[in-house]
């Protein structure tokens, strides 16, 4: 099974390490949709929150502070609470 995993309090200076603010950013209204992720994607949220559920899995809550990383190949389904900005990179 796909595996999403989540880092909560990520610190400033990791963030830097990794050069987050460089990556571009995407956002999007409240909605509901389903994904599939070509590459894997690595991505710090920076408002708002999603409940994230891989095909056959479980539900995730992911909100803003969290370095969240998707794994190639997993199929999903995106339900945004509320508009969510985010950093992302695909590796």
């Amino acid at each position: 099974m796909d595996t999403i995993t989540i880092e909560h309090n990520v610190t400033p200076v990791k963030l830097d390490t990794m050069a987050v603010d460089s990556w571009p950013i995407w956002s999007k209204e409240a909605s509901t949709f389903d994904w599939h992720y070509d590459q894997t994607e690595v991505c710090y949220i920076l408002e708002g929150e999603v409940v994230v559920t891989p095909k056959g899995g479980n539900p995730v809550t992911i909100v803003a502070g969290d370095l969240v990383s998707f794994p190639a190949g997993m199929k999903c389904n995106w339900n945004i609470k509320s508009e969510i900005r985010k950093h992302y990179m695909f590796k």
